[in-house]
């Protein structure tokens, strides 16, 4: 605002401005008394100073496909739920405490490799961050399944395991890393691209881990969670087998297949370790062993990340 001074009002306007002059000088003076006040300049600065720029960490830092992708936000006090979203696809993010949220972002062998466009929004604030997800070898292997072993399976058995996998639990039950269900020996890795009785599988990668351990060997909880699938041969489950799933909470689950025996029901809770069945060869199995599925918002990745390093 600009003063316009004449004849009139020119002794008014000198004691304006004197007046002026002596309230900066005074809002120097406090200033100065300020700097050697801690309290006193730390709300100065906590006025003045702009918001601070919202934190987010994403790990691992080299990720390649089928890694689970751990997205750490950082916001004030008192602030929403930050949100989470990958190529318009959005994901829930879950409190840790001291005002840090985590979003679990599944990969796997059917997506290309390159950059994934993350989109973080929370404290008002919205960034966008570029992750590069590298390429990586899954060999092919050729399966035979015998008669009585080919069955396609059914809608019902799809529909149960399915509604499974969609399970997103607010609880965190699952406490560092994961537990090797059994001690055999591993067969399969994760990712492995098949031929099944000659017939290239296009739209299929090998969703988890094979142990083949001795016929009856004690199968574990990987982690600890809430069964919330029991499905059996003799139900109609021709895949799958004799199977249990547990749910570790946030989006995370554990599938094991092909079992001989199950020593638990739905709504059990279960701790890590702890014995849920034995090692079978139900269902499209060639012979005994365990099938280990992990799976984060119904995709499945690998779970030795999860085992060897862990997720927080």
């Amino acid at each position: 605002m600009t003063a316009t001074v004449n004849r009139a009002n020119c002794g008014q306007t000198g004691k304006i401005v004197a007046s002026a002059i002596f309230g900066y000088r005074l809002l120097r003076t406090s200033m100065k008394k300020a700097i050697l006040t801690g309290p006193i300049v730390a709300g100065i600065l906590g006025v003045v100073s702009p918001a601070q720029a919202l934190q987010v960490q994403v790990t691992p830092p080299n990720p390649e496909l089928g890694d689970t992708l751990s997205v750490i936000i950082q916001v004030d006090s008192g602030s929403p739920t930050p949100t989470v979203s990958v190529q318009q696809k959005n994901y829930p993010a879950f409190p840790m405490g001291n005002n840090r949220f985590r979003a679990l972002l599944p990969t796997t062998p059917l997506e290309k490799p390159g950059a994934r466009l993350l989109q973080v929004s929370g404290d008002g604030q919205v960034q966008n961050l570029n992750v590069q997800v590298r390429d990586r070898d899954f060999p092919t292997q050729s399966i035979w399944l015998p008669p009585g072993k080919d069955s396609e399976g059914t809608d019902a058995e799809f529909d149960r395991v399915d509604a499974f996998k969609a399970l997103v639990t607010p609880q965190k039950f699952w406490d560092g890393k994961l537990l090797r269900p059994n001690s055999g020996e591993i067969t399969t890795i994760y990712g492995v691209r098949r031929y099944y009785n000659g017939v290239f599988a296009k739209d299929y990668y090998h969703r988890g881990v094979d142990y083949a351990g001795a016929y009856g060997s004690p199968v574990v909880a990987p982690a600890a969670g809430r069964v919330s699938l029991v499905g059996r041969e003799s139900q109609g489950f021709k895949i799958h087998g004799n199977v249990v799933g547990i749910d570790h909470g946030q989006g995370v689950a554990s599938i094991l297949m092909h079992l001989s025996r199950i020593d638990v029901k739905e709504g059990d809770f279960v701790k890590a370790g702890q014995v849920i069945g034995a090692l079978g060869s139900t269902g499209a199995s060639t012979g005994p062993h365990l099938h280990w599925g992990l799976y984060v918002h119904g995709q499945s990745v690998d779970p030795v990340p999860w085992r060897l390093q862990g997720v927080e």
